[in-house]
């Protein structure tokens, strides 16, 4: 099944989702699902942590993540669906998960294990009921 095809997803505790992806790693800064028209719709900062942008900057880059999600699905059909996209910069890395129409956005700290970290957040996805 496609990650963004999870059955019942309405009956998803979303909020509760975005607290999980939190717990998953202390290096983890943000996770919030981001709806097709770039509006957070829950989730946001961890506790402890301080947003390195303005909201201004927020409501940008969440549209930018939703073309960019848009864009990523023309090749679906020759490679699959997408499971995740990360971007590495020099302050963070972001992490971005299709969630059945939404995006699942995570920001984490770099000195995390980014190689091991997308799947562990893809299997809390996963059991989601």
């Amino acid at each position: 099944m496609h990650i963004c095809q999870m059955r019942n997803w309405y009956n998803v505790d979303k909020d509760g989702l975005c607290k999980r992806v939190l717990e998953i790693d202390s290096r983890i800064r943000f996770a919030g699902l981001i709806n097709e028209n770039g509006k957070l719709v829950v989730g946001g900062m961890k506790p402890g942590f301080k947003s390195l942008e303005d909201s201004t900057n927020n409501e940008m880059l969440y549209i930018e993540l939703v073309m960019g999600a848009k864009m990523r699905t023309d090749l679906d059909k020759v490679f699959g669906p997408v499971k995740f996209a990360m971007s590495y910069r020099d302050m963070l890395i972001m992490m971005i998960f299709p969630v059945n129409g939404d995006m699942l956005l995570i920001s984490v700290e770099k000195e995390v294990d980014f190689f091991k970290l997308p799947f562990k957040i893809l299997e809390t996805i996963n059991n989601q009921n």
